[in-house]
């Protein structure tokens, strides 16, 4: 039988029989050979080079193909296991523990897909094979899929005797979901089958001591009786950094995993964990240093050579530090003693987009530090790292280690990472939210030291996306109603598991919805004082219940109810003519596509007055104002286009064409305001900043129209000469004589027959 790993094992470096790669690994099996258990108490107690010695002796010994690979996985001989495997599926074609081993090293290995067959394969042969079913479920858990959680509570249903594994995958479950006294109730179980087969607890021990740090204890008694029975059991300190990790308090797990590396230096999975962390606090070359070793270590790893690669690629970045004015401050944050005071920021932008995007981004950064430090009472200790990447597969990458997820951006306390705008198309990217969006993550982190669960968090930043952010306005989409039409919105109490264990394909983003409308409902019925509470209590360590009746006086399920009724003021007429509005917007779409201008001005219309509210894809603001247009009705172009950009609509090509309707009608300040929304969607197109140009000059405005020039500079374009010409006008108006000057040289060093930059320059000569 021949497997995808095989081929991939031999382009890479021998790893010869060098320690595990992967730690201490326990074995759980009832099934497992006796000899190869022996082995085992040697690697659980911590004497490695004892137990490597009798791997490598039974190797040499046994002629049973089966305990050789197994033997060999143990002694970290992957390439001598995958061929001792091969070689047992051929001698025992029958025997599904050999399958479901083989799965075991796929899945060590980060080949999912492949382990996932062979656990299927092992469950052919027999379907109630525990080991089999638990790798189907490790596979699972690994994705956050319910599914795991159903496989391990039917191995515990059937075979009860072999369920320590299921126990302990159950118990990662619920500590996931911060339910800590159900985790306590499954380790206990695990805990006392352990026993009864005489099986090491020291995983057991790891998990009940991350229980306790997520209580808020981190001197644990269960480190201490796990470090006793191994020394050098590394995981002791990793399993609990990993929920360190998850609740986003980097710091703290980089500190464990540090003490995890110490003691079990071949413990490859924490030095990668520790680089990653290591990045997220923007410490680039201590990353580096231990993703170097967890890959010698670990070459199988997409991870760790995705983020690697990343860091070479950081050589194609420019680093812009913007430090403050010591005596620069904002204006007093509420409750404050002194002024809060910007500590500035440091931008990392792609060498071809820095230029252009620096001041608008460091622009952007400074407004949401004011208002964020004011709205929240909290001052930044140190400055904010920003990261734009123009290839959204290096964002991800810079996530989650590996390409293809759906984030737009994230935090990572002080460090913001995110796509550029051209990491995603003008039509579906509005970099400005974006980075509003994660900087009001800065705040809620930082001012709660990370303790601030994910819901609250992200419905802090929805809502001021919504009400203070470049775009206002609500952008609820259409997944969203129908799930409230459903009655799929969580109970306050367990909103977090929306975004950490989603029980239906769009559940996140509703989860993200939810979050939004109910600090929107909080601010509403509290003030901003009721969101700036919230956070104090998280800070002080309270889950939500006890946060919500020491910060609102409320009970969750009053809160619930009355949360509910102001979801339907808001938005139940919405979803009563949800359906309606579906069948009017697709009449719409079809008239614009067979330019039926006046039906889909009529359909438009309809579907507008059905949910006003709807300024995403394909809306039909859009339809109608190319229908109006069509129709000669400039005017009511306009005023339609007026309307979709005031809730939120940001279509650039809409919007520039709005600038350009206002301006030919004298409406110059307007245009400059609709031009300014669009730099927030597409500031590398060169015509936005050409044209804000022109209206801020039209305006006597030459000091800001010089940067709208020096971006389109920046961008070289083709009509090169004209864009010093530009911007020599406006050095002019700003006073700057020599910059002009020099900037009608350059135009006519590229094109002598420019008159009007002749006219110019004789003009200042004279």
């Amino acid at each position: 039988m021949s497997r995808r790993l095989l081929l991939a094992l031999l382009a890479l470096p021998s790893l010869g029989a060098a320690p595990s790669a992967f730690g201490v690994t326990i074995e759980y099996a009832l099934d497992r050979n006796p000899e190869l258990v022996a082995c085992d108490r040697a690697a659980y107690r911590g004497a490695r080079a004892e137990a490597q010695q009798c791997f490598v002796a039974l190797l040499a010994k046994t002629s049973d193909s089966r305990i050789k690979a197994d033997a060999a996985r143990a002694s970290g001989d992957v390439r001598a296991a995958n061929s001792f495997f091969q070689q047992a599926i051929k001698e025992y074609p029958m025997d599904a523990a050999v399958r479901a081993r083989w799965g075991d090293l796929f899945l060590e290995t980060h080949q999912n897909d492949e382990a996932a067959k062979l656990f299927q394969e092992s469950l052919m042969l027999d379907e109630h094979y525990a080991p089999a079913m638990l790798g189907l479920a490790s596979v699972a858990a690994g994705r956050f899929e319910e599914k795991g959680r159903d496989l391990a509570n039917q191995v515990i249903e059937k075979s009860p005797d072999s369920s320590i594994e299921a126990y302990l995958l159950l118990a990662r479950a619920a500590l996931e979901d911060g339910a800590l006294a159900e985790a306590d109730a499954k380790l206990d179980k695990a805990r006392s089958i352990a026993q009864k087969q005489k099986l090491p607890e020291l995983e057991i021990d790891a998990l009940k001591a991350s229980a306790d740090l997520l209580r808020g204890k981190t001197d644990s008694e269960w480190t201490a009786r796990a470090l006793k029975a191994n020394p050098g059991y590394g995981d002791a300190y990793a399993i609990p950094a990993y929920f360190y990790v998850i609740t986003r308090r980097y710091r703290e797990a980089i500190e464990l995993y540090r003490k995890a590396v110490e003691i079990e230096p071949g413990l490859y999975s924490a030095h990668a964990e520790l680089g990653v962390n290591l990045l997220r606090e923007n410490r680039v070359d201590e990353a580096r240093e231990h993703l170097q070793i967890a890959y010698r270590g670990d070459p199988f790893s997409a991870p760790i050579v995705n983020t690697l690669r990343l860091i070479d690629s950081f050589q194609n970045f420019v680093v812009e530090k913007h430090l403050p004015d010591p005596s620069a401050a904002t204006e007093a944050a509420p409750g404050a003693d002194k002024p809060a005071k910007n500590p500035g920021a440091l931008l990392r932008l792609h060498k071809n987009e820095a230029a252009v995007l620096d001041a608008y981004v460091l622009d952007l950064v400074n407004r949401t530090v004011e208002e964020y430090s004011k709205r929240y009472a909290f001052e930044l200790k140190e400055p904010v790292v920003v990261e734009l990447y123009p290839e959204h597969d290096d964002f991800a990458v810079r996530t989650s280690g590996l390409p293809g997820i759906g984030l737009l951006g994230v935090t990572f306390g002080y460090l913001v990472a995110m796509d550029s705008p051209t990491g995603r198309s003008d039509s579906d990217f509005h970099w400005g939210t974006t980075l509003w969006h994660e900087m009001a993550h800065v705040f809620t982190l930082e001012k709660t030291k990370h303790l601030v669960p994910r819901w609250f968090s992200e419905g802090v930043s929805v809502y001021e996306e919504w009400t203070t952010g470049p775009l206002p306005g609500r952008h609820i989409p259409l997944t969203v109603f129908k799930a409230i039409k459903e009655d799929k919105f969580l109970p306050i109490a367990e909103l977090d598991r929306g975004f950490i264990r989603p029980m239906y394909e769009a559940q996140v983003i509703v989860s993200y919805m939810q979050a939004g409308l109910t600090c929107e409902y909080i601010a509403l019925r509290w003030g901003q004082q009721g969101l700036r509470s919230m956070l104090d209590q998280y800070a002080a360590g309270k889950e939500t219940p006890a946060a919500l009746q020491a910060a609102l006086a409320i009970e969750p399920s009053q809160f619930d109810k009355d949360f509910a009724g102001y979801v339907q003021s808001q938005l139940g007429e919405a979803v009563k003519n949800l359906e309606v509005w579906q069948k009017a917007a697709k009449e719409a779409q079809q008239a614009f596509l067979s330019k039926d201008w006046k039906g889909a001005s009529t359909a438009a219309t309809h579907a507008i007055e059905l949910l006003p509210q709807y300024v995403d894809e394909n809306s039909p603001y859009l339809i109608k104002a190319r229908a109006s247009r069509e129709l000669g009705d400039e005017p009511l172009a306009t005023a339609t286009l007026l309307e979709y950009r005031r809730l939120g609509g940001h279509d650039p090509a809409a919007l520039l064409a709005l600038a350009k309707a206002l301006a030919a009608t004298d409406r110059n300040d307007a245009a400059i305001g609709v031009l300014e929304d669009v730099l927030m969607v597409a500031p590398l197109r060169e015509e936005v900043h050409a044209e804000l140009g022109d209206r801020l000059l039209a305006a006597g405005d030459a000091k800001r129209a010089v940067i709208e020039y020096q971006a389109l500079l920046a961008m070289n374009p083709h009509d090169l000469a004209n864009a010093h010409f530009r911007l020599a006008k406006a050095y002019l108006g700003a006073d700057n004589k020599a910059g002009g000057r020099e900037q009608l040289l350059y135009a006519l060093e590229i094109a002598p027959g420019f008159r009007e930059a002749q006219q110019l320059l004789l003009e200042i000569v004279r």
